[in-house]
């Protein structure tokens, strides 16, 4: 078996997903997502002129093989463009070997080690009451774990938060838009929304909050331990991880968990937090850490360290890279959690896909392979869009993490 054909396909069925498609002389295909939020059409080049040349006439079957040449056969690595397309390679290539075998993939990955994946849904409003309701609803469908996210007072346009009816969808226009942030106001916001819920709902709903890498360390301190007394789950990207040892004064003011990783490329990326225990869940993704492949090394590591998985799963992935984290998920012995937030209908319609929702969890396809695949045709009805991600700002006007 060979490969003999590798399409990259581009569409926006309510926001942008790339796509690569493997084709074998023999008929098999599989699919990866290539999906960079906000990047997409680097990736896209990046693999159409410098990665489909080199696949055509090898094995599919070489896997690893494969993952090392596009990964040491490029001078410059990693980084997230790089990676992301090594995933879409990694992932179509798992994708053919469960089709080839007639399993599916979490099955070659050693079987299951529990009968469902635990999801968290987003529960977000301008105001508490608000949240509290969004918080109700997924409760009723059965979701044992919820991400907070509250409007500030005083702010308006706080990224995170989902003020409309619909999928939420926070990348816009070309250029992105610009919101004014208050750390002040935030700390002094965020605990009384956590001790409503944990009033209304009681002890045993997994909670967690995502602060997008907006505090200092010292900040993320304070803010972790006035968070204690609710018992959150994690407490996600505390502080912007490209400086890890930022995490170890975090660590000594605050026993909040902490996750942190949707933004890493490689397992090098997190390796110092996860082999000094500065993080309680690593959040890498399969899209942007390199694939299944690279992702089962990530998650590995992490094993050794009691660091579990909590990967990121909003819709800026395509149900191409959700089919593909439920069947890691599945498999690993740390799993933790699998952030869920479910596609628009047209994205289902352009990629439909076998894994299901059922009472709090998620469940990988029984079908051979990943079980998700692309209509081609469909998705040539939806053209790119630009949308970029929106900026903050501090109220002196200094610009600031999201």
């Amino acid at each position: 078996m060979k490969i003999s054909d590798a399409r990259v396909i581009v569409t926006s069925p309510g926001r942008n997903f790339v796509t690569l498609k493997i084709v074998t002389d023999e008929g098999v295909t599989g699919v990866g997502d290539a999906t960079l939020n906000g990047r997409e059409l680097a990736v896209a080049a990046y693999l159409n002129e410098h990665v489909v040349p080199l696949l055509i006439g090898r094995d599919p079957h070489r896997i690893e093989d494969i993952w090392q040449y596009l990964y040491k056969g490029a001078y410059w690595r990693r980084g997230p463009v790089t990676m992301t397309a090594i995933a879409a390679v990694d992932t179509a290539l798992w994708d053919i070997k469960g089709k080839v075998a007639g399993l599916p993939v979490y099955q070659l990955l050693g079987g299951r080690s529990r009968e469902g994946v635990t999801v968290y849904g987003h529960a977000s409003a301008d105001t508490v009451d608000g949240v509290l309701a969004e918080v109700a609803k997924y409760v009723a469908d059965g979701y044992k774990a919820v991400r907070l996210q509250a409007g500030i007072p005083g702010l308006s346009g706080v990224y995170g938060v989902h003020t409309g009816p619909g999928v939420y969808e926070p990348a816009s226009a070309a250029v992105p838009a610009e919101a004014v942030w208050s750390t002040e106001r935030y700390l002094h916001h965020v605990p009384s929304l956590f001790e409503r819920v944990r009033d209304e709902f009681g002890p045993t709903l997994k909670l967690l909050h995502d602060a997008h890498h907006r505090l200092t360390p010292i900040e993320a301190a304070r803010l972790g331990k006035s968070l204690e007394p609710y018992a959150l789950t994690w407490l996600e990207d505390p502080v912007p991880a490209e400086l890890q040892e930022g995490f170890r004064l975090i660590r000594r003011h605050t026993t909040t968990p902490l996750a942190v990783g949707e933004v890493f490329n490689s397992v090098w990326d997190c390796q110092q937090l996860i082999t000094e225990q500065l993080v309680d869940y690593i959040r890498t993704t399969v899209v942007h850490a390199g694939g299944i492949s690279a992702l089962r090394r990530i998650f590995d590591l992490a094993a050794l360290y009691h660091v579990r998985s909590g990967s990121h799963g909003a819709t800026d992935l395509s149900p191409v890279c959700m089919a593909a984290a439920l069947h890691v998920d599945v498999s690993i012995p740390n799993f933790g959690l699998q952030e869920y937030m479910p596609h628009t209908e047209e994205t289902d319609e352009v990629f439909p896909h076998g894994y299901r929702f059922e009472n709090g969890y998620l469940h990988p396809s029984e079908a051979p392979g990943l079980g998700v695949d692309i209509d081609e045709e469909l998705a040539a009805k939806y053209p790119y869009r630009p949308a970029a991600l929106p900026v903050n700002r501090l109220e002196d006007g200094t610009l600031h993490s999201w």
